[in-house]
């Protein structure tokens, strides 16, 4: 290619851009001087809720607080992480690339202008990029609350160009680059539907599609039970739905499991891990509806709605789960546990959480008591598998958890007959400790945690009237205890993979 060639291709790509500019800049002429019914009081005061990504926070904290379910939340934290994403690009390449001047304001009307004018550069929008990195985020875990966060953040990008502090093609840019940034996360991170299917052995179990032959007990003191047990009357108008105190549990379950098909039970975990007992005694299936606080096991089962159970009714899907056992229990004999036992710190912050939770709600009572828990107790001295040493935690769960943290992470097998057992070594810096613990994830030993597999676990050399926690329950042990499980011992309806 000759020199005179060589010179041309940065003049052709300096005319295109100032075409593309000259097309920008008519198109933002005409937008400016359009009338836009409706919009003058609401866009420019969205545009400044949206700063600093505020207006995202206080919807992700709605979502969190306020949506009822796990997705809801789970909608809420992948929204904000996208959001972070996408603006740690604009704020680290995005802005500096490209060197754009804002719009001139002359053919805005004065009204539709912001108080404060922005003094970074023009391309990309950060606005944009936030409102669709925040919206895609959401709708990859929800659906239903992408559809109500989606106008919103329609509405942001529009409110950019409306004031007039960007060109149309710096909307269009930040928007893609938000979505572009969500969908990266994901790529790194799975959305709950992205995760392969749980490995759990079929069950048999009989079909109930209008819940003949179910009885479903509601714990009434259980987060959102009561509530829940409406919607089940109406899915369900064959099922006898019976509610009680948390006293009488076990003697309606051990009734209700006498005179069923399948037993179906409403509440938190240690609701379910109450039912799950009276079931595998007397040879029932359980049909579980989250009406608790965390619901960990009705989540690792796939179910998180009414409709979810409904639908595992329906079809006859069930699965078989292993139950854990730990002896003595609190009545002296087995104790059993669905999703965990512990010993440590997480029976203090369990016992903090349930005295503070029904005055300010569970998530902030948990909050609050890991930071009191951590702030002021002492390592736990007891003999594990004949080491004596002393112990900040000691998690053993039903299966093998993803992760380990304030809350256990996923499990994809229910029926792996293994304990999946944690310890954090005693030592200053707990937090860090803990923390530490739970990002190495399982099967991971440093000199300040462990993480194995066993088939049981022995743990002697105990204070008597120790506190350990199972299933969000609270209890006292004597000086020893022995862990184990029964393997593929209960039969709960499964929704099958979609």
């Amino acid at each position: 290619m000759s020199p005179a060639s060589n010179a041309s291709v940065p003049s052709r790509f300096a005319g295109l851009r100032d075409r593309f500019h000259r097309r920008d800049a008519a198109v933002f002429q005409d937008l400016a001087q359009r009338h836009w019914p409706a919009a003058g009081p609401v866009l420019p005061r969205l545009s400044r809720s949206a700063n600093h990504g505020l207006l995202w926070f206080g919807a992700a904290a709605g979502m969190a607080a306020f949506g009822g379910s796990a997705r809801a939340r789970r909608a809420a934290l992948r929204g904000i992480a996208s959001l972070a994403v996408a603006s740690a690009a604009i704020n680290t390449v995005g802005k500096g690339a490209v060197r754009r001047q804002r719009p001139i304001l002359d053919a805005v009307p004065v009204i539709r202008q912001l108080k404060r004018q922005p003094v970074t550069t023009s391309f990309p929008s950060g606005h944009a990029a936030s409102a669709a990195a925040f919206a895609t985020g959401v709708a990859l875990e929800s659906k239903g609350w992408g559809a109500v966060v989606a106008p919103v953040a329609l509405s942001v990008a529009a409110s950019r160009v409306y004031t007039g502090v960007h060109y149309p093609s710096d909307v269009l840019a930040g928007a893609a680059l938000g979505v572009g940034a969500a969908f990266a996360l994901r790529g790194v991170i799975p959305t709950r539907n992205q995760l392969p299917a749980p490995g759990r052995p079929p069950a048999d179990a009989p079909a109930l599609p209008e819940g003949r032959g179910l009885v479903v007990v509601a714990n009434q003191e259980s987060g959102t039970a009561t509530a829940t047990a409406s919607l089940i009357r109406n899915a369900l108008p064959e099922a006898e739905i019976v509610e009680c105190a948390p006293g009488r549990l076990a003697s309606e379950l051990a009734q209700a499991a006498d005179r069923c098909t399948a037993l179906g039970v409403c509440g938190g975990d240690g609701t379910v891990n109450l039912a799950a007992s009276v079931a595998v005694e007397h040879e029932v299936p359980l049909a579980v509806f989250p009406g608790g606080t965390l619901n960990h096991f009705a989540y690792d089962l796939g179910i998180e709605t009414v409709a979810d159970a409904c639908s595992a009714l329906a079809a006859g899907s069930a699965v078989r789960a292993d139950l854990g056992r730990f002896r003595p229990g609190p009545d002296g004999a087995h104790g059993y546990f669905l999703n965990a036992f512990s010993l440590g710190v997480y029976p203090e912050l369990v016992r903090m959480r349930e005295r503070w939770s029904p005055r300010i709600g569970g998530w902030p009572a948990g909050v609050l008591a890991a930071l009191h828990v951590l702030r002021g107790e002492r390592p736990l001295e007891a003999e594990l598998q004949g080491r004596c040493r002393p112990l900040w935690l000691l998690f053993v769960g039903n299966g093998l958890f993803q992760r380990m943290g304030p809350a256990p992470g996923r499990r994809h097998n229910l029926a792996d007959g293994l304990l999946d057992v944690r310890v954090v070594h005693g030592g200053r810096t707990p937090g860090l400790r803990l923390l530490a613990a739970a990002v190495a994830g399982p099967l991971t030993r440093s000199p300040t945690h462990a993480a194995v597999r066993r088939q049981r676990v022995r743990v002697s050399g105990l204070k008597p009237g120790t506190p350990y926690a199972y299933d969000g329950e609270v209890a006292h042990t004597g000086s020893e205890l022995l862990i184990d499980k029964l393997p593929e011992a209960l039969t709960v309806y499964c929704p099958r993979p979609v």
